[in-house]
């Protein structure tokens, strides 16, 4: 069993109260040989290797969690606990590969376990993206030890809120929360209608209602919807939010947040062909994934232009269940690969 994995686990860490979790692999990173602080948003950052090295590597994962807490147990070879999955299993690999390796002449290793990942706000990576111009990325989510993620599908959420006066039931206007029921179903037919003859649902546009409501004080009433747009590469955020205006009501308002475009990296980068060369190296065959939600990937790709994947342990299907677990030896296998491209790092040009 992982130690540290196993301590972070159990420093419950939901987005906005992660300092408990900061602080335990802070303390960690500082007794294993990195030069580790708490920066000034909250994350975890830790580096190692020569201070004034030439390049660098970010392994950025996060160490918030979805909310409640689980019990913190072993069984049946596998870790159950809120995080371990997503995303405390991968970010503990960072840590524990970058303790372990002989760092390369010309490098350093930077590991960042970013706050608020799980918030739509994603604090901690846009702190991180202005401060650091890495020569490589991965980002720490779960792909399984043997996939190498190369992107993510792009976001838009919005609060849409209707108000009309009050009318009687027997005539025979809407009501408002018929019509916000109507613009939801206009939403629906227009992802259809973007997703027609379009099978990968990488490619695809989804839309999900979180919440629909409504309220009134007996002069007016109010619908409020809460939805989610999960977007592919071709459609960027204000292009759809300008779609699903147009398919508004008069009147509608708008709130929205979690605007991120897709991202998908180049599968021939000397990254990938590292991680791929690295997984091997261990007795497995690679693959490849594209996922259809958003991580810190989204943020930071925005700006960095360099290589950047996603990687680490664990089986996405179990994010945010109340099953949440982690074979104790893939987090092994992805400690082990991780190790492997960090040693092999190029010590010449890390373009080739």
């Amino acid at each position: 069993m992982s130690q540290l994995l196993t301590a972070l686990v159990r420093r419950y860490s939901p987005s906005h109260h992660e300092r408990p979790a900061v602080d335990e692999l802070v303390g960690w990173m500082t007794a294993h040989g990195f030069r580790a602080h708490v920066d000034a948003v909250g994350n975890a950052v830790g580096e190692i290797g020569a201070h004034d090295a030439a390049h660098t590597l970010m392994l950025l994962g996060h160490i918030d969690t979805f909310p409640v807490d689980l019990p913190v147990e072993e069984r049946d070879g596998a870790l159950y606990g809120r995080g371990t999955v997503d995303a405390k299993g991968p970010l503990c690999a960072f840590a524990e590969a970058a303790a372990a390796a002989s760092i390369p002449d010309g490098w350093r290793v930077v590991v960042i376990g970013a706050v608020e990942e799980e918030a739509a706000t994603s604090k901690g990576a846009r702190y991180v993206r202005e401060h650091y111009t890495p020569d490589w990325c991965i980002i720490g989510e779960p792909s399984g030890a043997t996939r190498v993620t190369l992107g993510y599908k792009g976001r838009i959420v919005f609060d849409y809120a209707l108000t009309r006066p009050m009318a009687h039931t027997a005539r025979p206007e809407p009501s408002v929360a018929a019509l916000g029921a109507a613009f939801w179903t206009r939403i629906e037919a227009w992802c259809a209608q973007q997703n027609a003859g379009i099978e990968s649902a990488f490619e695809q546009v989804w839309a999900h209602l979180r919440s629909i409501n409504t309220t009134t004080d007996h002069l007016s009433e109010t619908a409020r919807l809460s939805v989610s747009m999960r977007l592919p590469p071709r459609l960027g955020p204000d292009d759809v939010l300008a779609a699903v205006r147009g398919l508004s009501d008069e009147g509608g308002e708008f709130n929205t947040y979690g605007h991120e475009r897709a991202v998908q990296s180049d599968r021939n980068s000397p990254l990938v062909r590292a991680l791929l060369a690295a997984i091997r190296a261990g007795g497995d065959k690679p693959g490849f994934v594209l996922k259809t939600g958003t991580a810190d990937m989204n943020v930071v790709a925005e700006t960095w232009d360099c290589p950047i994947v996603a990687y680490g342990p664990g089986d996405s299907n179990l994010d945010h269940t109340p099953n949440e677990h982690i074979m104790l030896a893939e987090y092994q296998r992805a400690v082990g690969v991780l190790t492997h491209v960090i040693q092999g790092l190029p010590t010449s040009s890390v373009s080739e």
